[in-house]
């Protein structure tokens, strides 16, 4: 392991990922309401931070509703409203015009660029932006929209860019293999804002008020969660319920703080931690 584990007693927030972390497909993991219950009673923040771009945060508290998990909208950050907010920021701070967007996703997307004062197009020729995520609806009609508007000089911009994501079926096609068809028809790379980018982690350390070394990232994929957290300082913690395995997590270099088989096991470790703090 990277750290003396008796560090992770300065931990003051967790931030979780969603899919492989907190459910897969339509099933919850074990130990998620435990997880949190354990956190809040112990005066611990939490946030969940998704790649996952297809959803609103509010329909997200819905979804977790119907697998009795218990949280509210604003404790929950997808790469969604984090490509807004960035994107928002690009226009007021380093003069970047406020034009329309053309978008490949869904309606956690779109919302998300239309609270942040973006009008959407379906006009190839008269966006200024093309915004990629998820779009588990999408058309090849939609894939040429999306091509022809940054052939035309739009700027591309992905939400994330995870190739997968887990499912009870087993891994599918995510963003960031949407993304790449994208490039190859368009030939052009794209500016991408989710984990592993500092952008998404820093916007939810803001959210919580805290450092980075008072955070701890939980994540099932090492390429995405765990890699993007490390060179900013943040606890790492890496589960096995998703795609990386323990040998991936364990040859990774470096490795993350600590490998568990689920959050059952993560609440064991912090509850250590915190019985040897008071002793």
């Amino acid at each position: 392991m990277t750290r003396e584990l008796s560090g992770l007693r300065a931990v003051r927030g967790v931030l979780f990922d969603m899919d492989g972390v907190i459910y897969v497909g339509t099933r919850p993991l074990p130990g998620v309401q435990a997880a949190i219950d354990y956190l809040t009673s112990t005066g611990r923040a939490f946030l969940f931070v998704t790649n996952n771009a297809s959803k609103t945060p509010e329909q997200f508290v819905e979804r977790l509703a119907e697998m009795e998990i218990r949280i509210r909208p604003d404790q929950v950050l997808g790469s969604a409203e984090a490509t807004a907010c960035w994107l928002a920021g690009q226009v007021a701070q380093h003069g970047w015009p406020r034009g329309p967007v053309i978008v490949m996703g869904q309606d956690g997307l779109k919302t998300a660029l239309q609270k942040n004062g973006f009008e959407l197009t379906t006009d190839p020729h008269a966006a200024t932006y093309a915004v990629a995520g998820i779009n588990f609806k999408l058309t090849y009609e939609d894939l040429a929209g999306v091509t022809l508007a940054i052939r035309a000089g739009a700027r591309f911009i992905g939400t994330n860019s995870d190739a997968t994501f887990p499912s009870e079926r087993g891994p599918l096609p995510g963003a960031g293999s949407i993304l790449a068809l994208l490039t190859t028809a368009s030939g052009q790379q794209p500016l991408v804002v989710g984990k592993p980018n500092r952008g998404m982690y820093e916007q939810a350390m803001a959210r919580l008020n805290l450092t980075a070394g008072q955070t701890l990232m939980v994540g099932d994929r090492y390429d995405t969660d765990i890699s993007g957290a490390i060179p900013l300082g943040l606890w790492t913690a890496g589960v096995l319920t998703g795609i990386s395995t323990r040998t991936e997590f364990e040859r990774a270099n470096p490795p993350p703080d600590l490998i568990v088989e689920d959050l059952s096991e993560l609440v064991d470790r912090l509850r250590e931690v915190d019985r040897q703090s008071v002793e």
